[in-house]
């Protein structure tokens, strides 16, 4: 497995363990899904461009650094959309595109009901977001698409990833990164992650 960046936290260990947890109630789900979406958030942009500024404070005027409005946030629908409150909480600028994908329970195969990007992304990075990296379809069908609009440059956030769609992620687009806060074990026949979390839309939502 290549371009993967397991990003390692105290904190995001200790929501990681809540959000795993069958008994966690919607609202507690909710709130750490927030922590740990930021935590990756924060490791995601890190190396993004920043440029210099000047600012006054209350004392003096003094050089500050702003970060380059360059960027896309893409949530695949609809546990996408959890992680994308918190991005916007960081970022609150940030164009967002949509995806709507919806896997056939029998043949875990995507089936794409919507999509809606903004204009001129080949400019942009590109982060995709979507909590359960299980099979690798979605989030790859996700790519493809941007890659038909322009987009050039990729990166993918997941809370939870299977190898075996690290593996397909590696395979169909070598150049996208992905940067995760668990690599589980496996998938099951049902093509659940586990150990996994259960169905995170269901929990989130509380459907």
């Amino acid at each position: 497995m290549k371009n993967v960046k397991l990003v390692n936290h105290a904190l995001l260990q200790h929501s990681l363990t809540i959000l795993r947890d069958r008994s966690t109630g919607t609202e507690a789900f909710r709130h750490h899904t927030a922590i740990v979406s930021q935590i990756l958030l924060m490791h995601a942009t890190k190396n993004m461009k920043v440029m210099e500024k000047n600012i006054q404070t209350p004392i003096c005027s003094t050089h500050g650094h702003e970060i380059s409005r360059s960027m896309v946030f893409v949530p695949v629908l609809r546990a996408g959309i959890s992680m994308l409150f918190p991005a916007r909480d960081f970022l609150p600028w940030t164009p967002v595109g949509f995806i709507g994908l919806e896997r056939d329970e029998e043949t875990a195969v995507a089936r794409q009901y919507y999509q809606k990007f903004p204009n001129k992304i080949d400019n942009k990075t590109i982060f995709v977001l979507d909590p359960m990296l299980a099979t690798g379809g979605s989030v790859s069908d996700t790519i493809t698409r941007l890659k038909e609009k322009g987009a050039r440059k990729i990166k993918v956030i997941c809370i939870v990833s299977a190898p075996e769609g690290i593996k397909y992620i590696n395979k169909h687009h070598p150049d996208v990164a992905i940067i995760t806060s668990a690599i589980d074990d496996h998938l099951d026949e049902k093509k659940y992650i586990v150990p996994g979390l259960g169905d995170f839309g269901d929990r989130y939502f509380g459907t």
